[in-house]
């Protein structure tokens, strides 16, 4: 029904509404006719709203900035039946009618099952169409942590009973913590913290014992996050569940361990790496959580815009050559290089990875895990790989002198390589390698682009506040801008310069702050890069030539989101100074 409206419209034609048809029933038969569209980028979430709108003729749901539902508004509809039929009580309006959220205004027996809940208690029904995103949002409206933990540690002091059976709990004993990470509120209170950690799109759990007390800290935009407080006797059994789901031994304590595991988290598949580290008061654990709908982005989505994305489409259309990230760990280098890889992962390429960890699952590319300890390493790795008849290759990091070897060989005999190095920018790439033992004369032919990147906090659009700088601040951002290219500035009014700051409101917890944006800088191959190479590769003379190519720097690349408001100044100094 939504091809044919489409075509209707006038948006798209005859034959492609056909081929859209075909490519649904032969390669998406799982997907519905909603979730094919966006795949394929056809109609934004918000434009597929306003064509389901008017073909049931059902009214959007506008929410305003700071909009919560009451709690006991959401208290009227159970969670179960809200989940089921993917509706969501929305508010009371005048009347005694109830808003309520739809995602699908047909689904009949929905409407039903809503309607007969609200006579029940004696509300009149009015039904607005909600979009897949707000539907996520709301919903977890219905959770709180805290609430959530305390039922389960509730439960568990009930199952445990007396004191004797509390210290028995707090006791090292194997079978008694095996028996014990198999009781419901164990495995209710590790999925509690798992989901939260998901929810909260936090990058890191770390699972702290201290004196009287084990604390939970979640890592959210690069910053740890006390998030909860437990009993320190539930240390052991926490600890010992997240083991077994991770296949390590739940009877070694002494030494470190490393893990990892896949959960089923609000519909999606979510990985999560665990390690543990022998503290004085028991065990320490840190979980990476690996959300695959966060890992895989648009360039637009981590930052690259302007010049630094013309660089990248070109750099990443060439048949060979290297393509390298570099920046300190944690600097968002994996996620650039699959951005580039969603670029490249096309049917008719062979696209392989190397990987230490496989941080994010990319259908149609061939994922391998490096595992040193059985001596399959990068080195081993990218020796088998090139004898897959690859086209692209992606490996997690050069960090010796065979790697560096053995990926400069690839990106010359017509390979892509797509790597990352520890650099604290992209001048600094070529003496980097040159420090390998790579030969200089064979950088030119084998290396596009050098990328150094770092993350910057992106300011929350909907509390940020606009402010005209002082006058030394003005003339610090011309002079910084003054000989950057003239097509990065063109979106941007440096005759009339505002800036932005950090407010805080609900859609940002009260951090004024909400996810992180790149800023990045990138120095691509030359043949004035080339004879500098092979004469003479000092960092001084690659920094002329930088500047003579017009490559912006992370400096510039930062004060350009400052004056287009996507982070603060202070932000912006923080992360390029």
């Amino acid at each position: 029904m939504l091809i044919e409206k489409l075509v209707e419209k006038k948006i798209i034609t005859e034959e492609q509404a056909d081929s859209l048809k075909k490519e649904l029933a032969e390669e998406y038969k799982e997907s519905t006719e909603e979730d094919f569209l966006l795949i394929k980028r056809i109609l934004s979430e918000e434009d597929l709203n306003k064509l389901k709108s008017e073909i049931y003729s059902t009214s959007i749901f506008e929410e305003d900035v700071s909009f919560i539902i009451p709690v006991e508004t959401l208290a009227l509809v159970p969670e179960e039946s809200a989940r089921f039929y993917q509706t969501i009580p929305l508010g009371l309006g005048e009347d005694n009618v109830l808003k309520v959220g739809m995602l699908d205004p047909e689904n009949i027996k929905a409407k039903e099952a809503i309607d007969f809940l609200a006579r029940q208690q004696g509300y009149a029904i009015q039904f607005y169409l909600i979009s897949q995103k707000q539907f996520d949002k709301y919903i977890k409206q219905y959770r709180s942590i805290e609430e959530e933990v305390d039922k389960a540690l509730t439960e568990l002091e009930t199952e445990l009973g007396s004191e004797k059976n509390v210290a028995v709990f707090g006791k090292k004993d194997n079978m008694d913590i095996a028996e014990l990470t198999e009781e419901a509120p164990i495995i209710k209170m590790v999925g509690v913290i798992l989901r939260h950690a998901v929810d909260g799109k936090a990058s890191d759990i770390h699972i702290e014992p201290e004196e009287k007390q084990l604390r939970i800290r979640f890592r959210m935009d690069g910053t740890l996050y006390s998030s909860l407080f437990l009993p320190s006797h539930t240390h052991p059994s926490i600890i010992a569940r997240i083991k077994i789901l991770s296949n390590m031994r739940i009877d070694e304590t002494r030494i470190p361990q490393d893990g990892r595991f896949s959960a089923k988290i609000d519909g999606k598949e979510v990985d999560f790496r665990v390690s543990t580290l022998p503290t004085k008061l028991g065990e320490k654990m840190v979980i990476r959580v690996l959300d695959p709908t966060e890992g895989l982005r648009t360039y637009e989505e981590i930052g690259i815009s302007g010049v630094n994305y013309d660089i990248i489409k070109e750099a990443v259309e060439k048949p060979f050559g290297m393509i390298l990230a570099t920046g300190p760990t944690g600097s968002g280098k994996t996620t650039t290089l699959y951005s580039m890889l969603q670029e490249l992962n096309k049917p008719e390429f062979n696209v392989i990875t190397l990987e230490d960890p496989i941080e994010y699952y990319m259908e149609g590319v061939n994922q391998s895990q490096i595992r040193p300890e059985i001596g399959y390493d990068f080195g081993q790795g990218l020796r088998s790989v090139v004898r897959q008849d690859p086209d692209i290759i992606m490996v997690g990091e050069i960090r010796d002198e065979e790697s560096a070897s053995l990926a400069v060989q690839a990106a010359l005999t017509g390979h892509v390589v797509l790597s990352t190095l520890h650099t604290n920018n992209a001048i600094g790439v070529v003496p980097r390698l040159i420090d390998m033992n790579v030969k200089p004369f064979l950088l030119p032919a084998s290396l596009n682009i050098a990328l150094a990147q770092r993350l910057a906090l992106r300011l929350c659009p909907y509390c940020k506040e606009k402010l005209k700088p002082s006058k030394e601040i003005e003339k610090f951002i011309l002079k910084e801008l003054e000989d950057a290219p003239a097509k990065s500035k063109k979106d941007i009014d440096l005759s009339d310069i505002y800036v932005y700051k950090p407010v805080g409101c609900s859609k940002c917890s009260m951090k004024g702050e909400k996810g992180r944006i790149g800023v990045f800088e990138i120095l691509k191959m030359t043949p004035e890069l080339e004879a500098i190479i092979i004469s003479d590769p000092n960092e001084s003379r690659i920094m002329a030539e930088a500047k003579r190519q017009g490559m912006i720097t992370m400096k510039q690349d930062a004060l350009i989101k400052v004056v287009s408001g996507e982070i603060s100044l202070e932000e912006a100094l923080r992360v390029t100074d």
